[in-house]
């Protein structure tokens, strides 16, 4: 009976059969990697947001303390989102006239909330709270960056599962003293922290890592 198919057609079907596995694999292994990547977690990409609030003049050039717009975040889980009073008891002074504070203006007048998009949103199955954090000495700088230098609030770390339980593993070398916390440019770090309190998260590991600690 003759061949229906020659032997170089039987070579390429074998080539054309390597070729998809190896495509297959390489997407695995790209995909793998881009989920892990920066751009998969919104690094560096600002959120549209109705107010163009600058962190770099309010927290840079002008100073305002943290805790003046973001109230609760030595309180509760969520550390609060400036209202539109809040703001206005600056801006009833201050550029009352800008086109840009119309937003607020109109929040005040309506009694609604202004609607903030969350730059660091975490998934609703991740619990996480701001106070126990702020109040043991992870500083502000620690998660969100260097915000008091961002026209533009953007994400500088992943806020991954990994990236957290990193810290936990050994959150020391990210703590600070107390009076330290809000600052800004902050370089000592653990160089400043006593041994009990080493100590203390040494110890604490295994309960920081538990699947409970975050996933309630």
């Amino acid at each position: 009976m003759a061949q229906l198919f020659e032997q170089r057609h039987t070579t390429m079907f074998r080539v054309g059969i390597v070729l998809v596995l190896l495509a297959a694999i390489g997407a695995v292994i790209m995909g793998y990697f881009w989920s892990r990547s920066g751009s998969a977690w919104n690094v560096g990409k600002p959120a549209l947001q109705p107010v163009p609030f600058r962190h770099d003049l309010h927290a840079g050039s002008l100073r305002i303390d943290c805790r003046y717009c973001h109230s609760n975040v030595e309180r509760t889980a969520g550390a609060g989102m400036p209202s539109a009073h809040t703001c206005m008891s600056c801006h009833s002074q201050v550029w009352v006239g800008a086109s840009a504070l119309e937003p607020v203006r109109s929040a005040v007048a309506l009694q609604q909330p202004i609607e903030w998009t969350s730059v660091h949103r975490l998934p609703p199955f991740a619990f996480f709270h701001h106070a126990a954090h702020v109040t043991k000495g992870v500083a502000c700088e620690t998660c969100h960056g260097r915000v008091d230098q961002m026209a533009r609030t953007v994400k500088v770390h992943t806020l991954s599962m990994g990236w957290c339980l990193d810290c936990h593993r050994d959150p020391a070398p990210h703590l600070r003293p107390q009076n330290a916390v809000l600052a800004m440019g902050y370089e000592p770090h653990d160089r400043d922290l006593p041994p009990e309190v080493r100590a203390h998260y040494r110890s604490e590991a295994r309960r920081l890592t538990s699947c409970s600690t975050c996933h309630r």
